[in-house]
């Protein structure tokens, strides 16, 4: 009686762990950003592939602190930033080689497909593709005031009403305000070093202008509706949600270049299924799914075709920022060498902690 119970309790736990592997083979552990999983495409991949889809919602920096401590476990896709890849993978190793010949290489605009492949390759493997971009220029009260690149936030006239963060893309907009090329010294720590100490020095004399450093969008919309704000630093799609209400509020891209970045997909080091990973990948690039992502996210995406599926007031929104010439000069983020995070970080704290 007691070898039947035992044989009993042993084939329930049998039963447990494959039906624990099978959920899991069933389930997709995405790493994402806001905006990027509405609920009726995740409805639909769930209803056509059989997947389940576990979003967690992150940013850049949490994405590389979350799969650090793991060594890349706890997700099988994550979308971090193009130029967030190749340092962070060539230093703690989190993510793996993608298996491009599983991705319909044709529903990407080959272009930007090739960039990305570019920045995100090491020793010869990809480790990213690309999905959704933007970037980030100046959103200005054009009834109150007029700018025309970064430093203008630092006029005198301008004291205690612009924001922007105290994020690393403020340290590189101003140095290319300044007339450098931040990323043409990223191989150079010397030189990097003594640049973002003079940018640093220049944000330190602008603190009386800013009314306070955002990291919350909510708050910078705000300010900027009600008046408290007149210029910011700010990403293209919050400038023309603002230009949506108030025809005044305009995105501009800066003299010196808006920055462009592109968030990616690629897959965690110790992720356990990449066939759903490589599943969601192909199901959102497809024209008429990637047009609705990035109509939720408000931003465009790397998928050929969608473009023209995109709301017709983005579009427009998006030609006048963006005349020809200015979108020539976007300046894209390229992958981040290690150390000049920390470089950086030092120049943050520094204006952080300036009276």
């Amino acid at each position: 009686m007691k070898l039947r119970y035992s044989l009993l309790a042993a084939g329930l736990v049998a039963l447990g762990v494959a039906g624990s592997a099978l959920a899991q083979e069933q389930t997709l552990r995405l790493l994402t950003w806001d905006g990027y999983v509405p609920a009726d495409v995740v409805a639909q991949f769930e209803k056509e592939s059989g997947y389940k889809l576990a979003v967690t919602i992150s940013n850049n920096e949490e994405m590389i602190s979350k799969l650090r401590a793991t060594g890349g476990a706890g997700f099988d896709l994550a979308q971090p930033s193009q130029d967030r890849i190749a340092g962070p993978q060539q230093e703690f190793g989190i993510y793996k080689p993608l298996d491009l010949s599983k991705l319909k290489n044709e529903l990407f605009i080959p272009s930007m497909l090739e960039a990305t492949k570019k920045n995100t390759t090491l020793a010869g493997k990809v480790y990213g593709l690309p999905h959704i971009w933007g970037t980030d220029g100046l959103v200005v009260n054009t009834k109150l005031v007029s700018m025309s690149d970064y430093t203008d936030l630092c006029k005198a006239e301008f004291k205690g009403k612009v924001a922007y963060r105290l994020k690393r893309p403020t340290l590189l907009a101003f140095a290319f305000a300044d007339g450098k090329d931040p990323f043409a010294l990223y191989n150079n720590p010397k030189a990097y070093t003594a640049l973002m100490d003079d940018v640093g020095k220049r944000l330190i004399a602008c603190k009386p202008n800013v009314k306070f450093y955002w990291d919350n969008k909510d708050q910078l919309l705000n300010g900027m509706r009600t008046g408290e704000i007149v210029g910011a630093m700010m990403w293209d799609t919050g400038g023309w949600k603002l230009n949506g209400e108030k025809a005044e509020m305009q995105f501009i891209a800066p003299r010196s270049g808006a920055l462009g970045w592109i968030d990616t997909f690629a897959i965690p080091a110790k992720g356990k299924n990449d066939a759903a990973a490589y599943a969601w990948i192909n199901f959102n690039m497809r024209p008429e799914i990637a047009a609705r992502v990035a109509s939720a996210a408000g931003n465009f995406t790397a998928s050929q075709g969608a473009d023209q599926l995109m709301d017709a007031k983005l579009k427009t929104q998006f030609a006048a920022s963006f005349p020809e010439a200015a979108l020539k000069n976007v300046k894209w983020y390229p992958a981040v060498p290690a150390g000049i995070e920390d470089i950086e970080g030092r120049v943050l704290d520094r204006i952080k902690a300036a009276n």
